[in-house]
Order: structure tokens, then sequence, then C-alpha cells
């Protein structure tokens, strides 16, 4: 009768819990040397970028924007333009190159159309060349020709240039130091880019 009055066993199964992982020291250093690699490598790739595209836009490439109207239609206002600095490092210009050149406090955009040596003359907005009756090519001229300037004798290592909006230009023909020497060159104009695309060096 006793036994009937004890109260029921309970039995209660052990908690187990799951094992804590401990990184060991080693472990520790092998995560943190992997994130130091990996930052290393993402500054010299950084790096690397920063110096490849100084390189490029220094040396190679200029990226030039054109303020004025000078040479519309060929540019126009504001285009954006990419002009080769090596254009000239192993061959001289030549003429009707659309050339950028370095001016007092600015960059200026014009085309080649008198060579070292030769002698210019400008009769009503027509180019002749050591005395040839024959005039300058003037297809990408914009509005009429007009106004005799010259003669101009160009030095050996300079150039005559002129904006292809000839009523529209500030160029050789009014600068009091007319002639654009080799040295000032940055380049040739090979393209623009902005707004759209266009071949520059057949223009």
């Amino acid at each position: 009768m006793a036994e009937r009055n004890r109260p029921p066993k309970i039995y209660y199964k052990p908690v187990i819990r799951a094992p804590v992982e401990k990184h060991s020291d080693d472990e520790t250093y092998s995560v943190k040397r992997e994130l130091w690699q990996e930052a290393v490598s993402w500054a010299k790739t950084i790096v690397i970028t920063m110096m490849f595209a100084f390189v490029i836009t220094n040396f190679i490439i200029m990226n030039a924007w054109v303020p004025s109207a000078s040479m519309e239609d060929t540019i126009r206002t504001n285009d954006r333009l990419i002009a080769f600095r090596l254009s000239y490092l192993f061959r001289e210009p030549e003429r009707y190159g659309i050339v950028v050149f370095r001016g007092e406090r600015i960059n200026y955009v014009k085309r080649i159309i008198g060579l070292p040596g030769e002698e210019l003359v400008i009769r009503n907005g027509h180019v002749y060349i050591n005395g040839s009756d024959v005039p300058q090519r003037y297809d990408f001229v914009k509005g009429s020709l007009s106004g005799n300037h010259g003669p101009f004798v160009i030095p050996e290592g300079y150039f005559f240039v002129l904006g292809d909006w000839r009523d529209n230009s500030e160029d050789s023909r009014r600068w009091e130091q007319p002639f654009i020497s080799r040295g000032r060159l940055q380049g040739r104009a090979i393209f623009r880019f902005f707004p759209g695309f266009a071949n520059l060096t057949n223009r």
C-alpha cells in the first residue's frame, strides 16, 4: 500500500551541448594574413591602374575640349576630342592635319595650312603657296571666303595654322607672332568622342 503512495520517478535526459570550436592562434594568424594579402592585391591593382592612366593621358593621348566655334563645321563648340601625342614622334606634321597646340593660357585646335620654308599668301580668302596660281584645298571651310593677308614666309620648324570657320577664327593671320613652332604641338586630333563619334584624320 505504501508503494502505491510513492511519487513517480522522474527521469532527466542530460542536455548534450555542441562543443564550442576554438580557433588556434595559427588559424587566426592565417585569416589575418589572407585579409592582408587581399588588401595588398587591391592596392597594387589601384596603383598600377592610376600609373597606367597617368602615362596614357600625359604621354600618349590627350583629352581636348573645344570652347569656341573657330573650327566649325568640322568641330563644333563644346566637342570633346582625343589627340594622339605620338603622331609626330617619327614623322613631320602634314598639311591639313588638325592639331592641338599650346597657347599662353589655353590649348588651341587649328588646322595646319602652311609648312616650314613655304611662302604663303591669302587672296580673296584663298590660300596660295610659293607663288602658285592654284589655291589650296578649302572644301572644309565654313561660310564664304574673303580677305587678303600676307605674304607670310614660314621659318624652318614653324607652321601656319587657320581655323575652318575663317570669318570667326583667331589664327595665324591675326596673331602678332603668326607661326607655331613644332615644339608647341601637343598632338594630332584623331577623333571626336562627344557628342557622337567622328574620325578627324580624314577631314
